[in-house]
């Protein structure tokens, strides 16, 4: 998993609550099991018409929010199926950081597994960054996950979030569940010589 410590890019602002798993990634493109490649699908129904052209208006599509990193969403975003293709989508975009009041706790839980960092900030200060992204088009901001902040690129606005302890350090290290557990690999390997000292048959 790729480190996670400090990221400036353009925030892109998606003010809709309730946007749902299905809406991030369609159920259609759930048939693979590699991480790469579903990016070109994220927000599939939205970006796109029916005959697969780019629908202008959809903010990703925008020439100022296509290279986005940052991803300022409304309430309750994620919700709906537990998939964890939606933060693998969204990563393989380009996005790193999502900014909203609230998340839906399956998806909460997958991003910090696979390297995307939820912010949760209050309502008055996800709609100033509404506010901001919308009338300043290519609008930066710089997530710093040591010092837990969102600050503009000018240091004018500096906005403070909380992250539990433990997942910030597997964030900053680039450790998800596998890499973690292959940390204790020399415990691993004592234990299981250990075994086979104390129970030679089981191993025949």
């Amino acid at each position: 998993m790729d480190k996670f410590t400090k990221l400036t890019g353009v925030a892109a602002p998606m003010p809709l609550i309730n946007v749902d798993t299905d809406m991030i990634i369609p159920k259609q493109f759930l048939k693979t099991i590699q991480r790469s490649g579903l990016g070109k699908s994220l927000f599939d129904e939205m970006r796109y018409d029916r005959e697969g052209n780019e629908v202008e208006d959809f903010v990703l599509n925008r020439p100022a929010y296509r290279e986005a990193k940052v991803l300022v969403a409304g309430d309750n975003f994620g919700c709906g199926s537990s998939r964890e293709h939606a933060p693998w989508a969204l990563l393989d975009f380009g996005i790193r950081c999502v900014v909203s009041t609230s998340f839906a706790d399956i998806f909460f839980n997958n991003c910090f597994k696979n390297g995307l960092l939820p912010v949760a900030l209050s309502e008055a200060e996800v709609d100033a960054l509404f506010y901001d992204c919308a009338s300043f088009p290519g609008f930066q901001l710089t997530v710093d996950l040591d010092q837990q902040s969102v600050r503009t690129t000018d240091g004018a606005k500096a906005l403070h979030f909380d992250v539990d302890p433990f997942r910030k350090y597997c964030l900053l290290n680039g450790l998800d569940e596998i890499g973690l557990t292959l940390r204790q690999t020399d415990k691993i390997r004592a234990f299981e010589a250990r075994r086979r000292e104390q129970f030679p048959w089981y191993f025949r």
